[in-house]
């Protein structure tokens, strides 16, 4: 029997729906993030993109989301070591060379695990669609910047 891919292949050497299958859906990449001017530290808001549909998780419009939101960053195995992830994000897992959890879509078979697991954005996360831009620094979740999930 062979291991899966993702077990096999470096993130480089994966396809494109490969590399497209790692994502495990909880949408926490794209929530904004803030980043302190002071110390340059990245602070993450509960605030998700416009095109982020909060209750699947997944972007409304993923075919045109960098034409719709310039500022979206797109996920690549030559800037997954170098942007501010989620420590549960399965291409940051993958980049550490961590195993992916149970609860990951390409282990569990089903794309919900993730959702019951609690490790998604999924009944937290708001749109930017329902807030003043102005006043995003009101949405830092404090949790994620003192060392836990974000770190």
């Amino acid at each position: 029997m062979t291991a899966p891919f993702w077990k096999d292949k470096t993130l480089d050497a994966m396809t494109p729906s490969e590399w497209e299958s790692v994502c495990d859906g909880c949408g926490k990449c794209c929530l904004h993030k803030l980043q302190d001017e002071q110390d340059d530290r990245i602070h993450l808001t509960v605030v998700a993109c416009r095109l982020l549909d909060v209750e699947t998780c997944r972007c409304s419009n993923y075919a045109e989301r960098k034409t719709l939101v310039p500022e979206c960053t797109q996920i690549t195995p030559a800037n997954v070591r170098s942007l501010t992830l989620p420590h549960s994000c399965a291409y940051r897992t993958l980049a550490e060379g961590r195993e992916l959890p149970d609860w990951h879509p390409l282990v569990s078979g089903s794309p919900e695990t993730v959702h019951e697991a609690h490790a998604s954005a999924r009944g937290w996360a708001i749109s930017a669609n329902d807030i003043d831009e102005d006043d995003l620094d009101l949405y830092v979740v404090a949790w994620a910047n003192a060392g836990g999930e974000e770190g």
